[in-house]
């Protein structure tokens, strides 16, 4: 295993794991208060935090990328945790969200050709399909409840076209900042933006009861540093689609950590889904092949890696650097070099990086 597969394979399992632990905290923290207070006290804290980093670092953020996060932080944390945070605070169980939740990879699918450049396959298709299949067996159990308003159930479904639009942002605009860096940028901007909303409409407290304290620190440390720190680093390593594609493993671990915690069973059902969601999550992030040029011997390895060897692989032939990747281009049109530039600018020059 490369180095760079080992690196993809363990910011992908950390973030299933920290995301799963927001779902944890909010059923923590809200038995103590409500959803928007909890969210400004978590912000609170990891704002605070932020600002220390980014006063040790000091680092150089352009205005458009500063922009950028600012509505990243709007979209992915204001929108999609204040709507999720919520729902879960007026009854919709975590079973029900993570399955409106688990649309999302549907929908990243559904523009990511389009809109991002991202060409996804038929085997890919058929995993999103078998994710949603798993999730909802996972879920089911929690399906029969159905209670409140069907207006209710707006919320996650709000909060995850947040995370949709924010997800495609970021693809769209490829910010520069290092993922430390936006971490602590969009963690400024949602404290200003929760506490806000909590001082408006009156639900800003301050709570006697200690496991309140542990539920904000619990979403601070694991949700925040690791759940939104890692999902930034996987949107740069493995692209939006294939991210989206570990949403189908939260509502299983979710599941776990809530009967460790909880002390909440599984049923068996629950477990062929958790199966299931594995199955799917391993056809969707299943190396690519791509040829070199016109009968070429297929490269495995992600996208940028195999249209790098290509190119290297055609120099070796002694074609010319743009057209061996022209070669790659004709073979797979989905695959273009980034901004359409020559991967490799002349003899003796370094090949761009992906």
């Amino acid at each position: 295993m490369t180095t760079q597969k080992a690196l993809t394979l363990a910011a992908g399992t950390g973030f299933v794991v920290f995301w799963s632990c927001g779902f944890i905290g909010a059923r923590w923290g809200t038995q103590y208060t409500n959803a928007f207070d909890l969210l400004a006290w978590r912000f609170l804290v990891a704002g605070a935090i932020a600002a220390a980093v980014l006063a040790i670092r000091r680092p150089r953020i352009s205005r458009r990328d500063l922009v950028t996060q600012a509505w990243m932080a709007f979209l992915t944390q204001f929108v999609y945790l204040g709507l999720i945070f919520t729902g879960i605070d007026h009854g919709i169980t975590a079973g029900v969200t993570a399955l409106i939740g688990s649309l999302q990879p549907l929908l990243i699918a559904t523009v990511a050709g389009p809109l991002l450049g991202e060409r996804v396959s038929r085997r890919q298709w058929l995993g999103l399909l078998l994710g949603l299949a798993g999730v909802a067996l996972v879920v089911a159990e929690d399906l029969h409840a159905g209670h409140g308003s069907a207006l209710l159930f707006l919320l996650p479904i709000g909060g995850l076209l947040g995370l949709v639009a924010g997800t495609c942002l970021d693809r769209l605009r490829k910010p520069a900042t290092t993922s430390l860096d936006a971490l602590a940028v969009q963690s400024l901007a949602s404290a200003v933006l929760f506490a806000a909303l909590a001082a408006s409409t009156g639900r800003m407290s301050v709570p006697a009861a200690p496991g309140f304290y542990g539920a904000v620190f619990w979403l601070v440390l694991l949700a925040t540093g690791g759940g939104w720190g890692l999902y930034l680093v996987n949107l740069k390593l493995s692209g939006a689609t294939r991210i989206s594609s570990l949403l189908y493993l939260v509502p299983p671990t979710t599941m776990v950590f809530a009967f460790l915690l909880f002390h909440e069973t599984i049923g068996g059902l629950a477990v062929v889904g958790m199966l299931v969601c594995a199955a799917a999550v391993l056809l969707i992030r299943l190396g690519q092949q791509v040829r070199c040029g016109d009968g070429g011997t297929p490269v495995a390895g992600s996208a940028g890696e195999s249209r790098l060897a290509c190119v290297h692989r055609g120099a070796a032939r002694g074609e010319q650097p743009d057209r061996a990747a022209a070669a790659t281009r004709r073979r797979n049109p989905a695959h273009v070099l980034r901004d359409s530039r020559p991967a490799v600018r002349g003899a003796g020059q370094s090949v761009a990086d992906e």
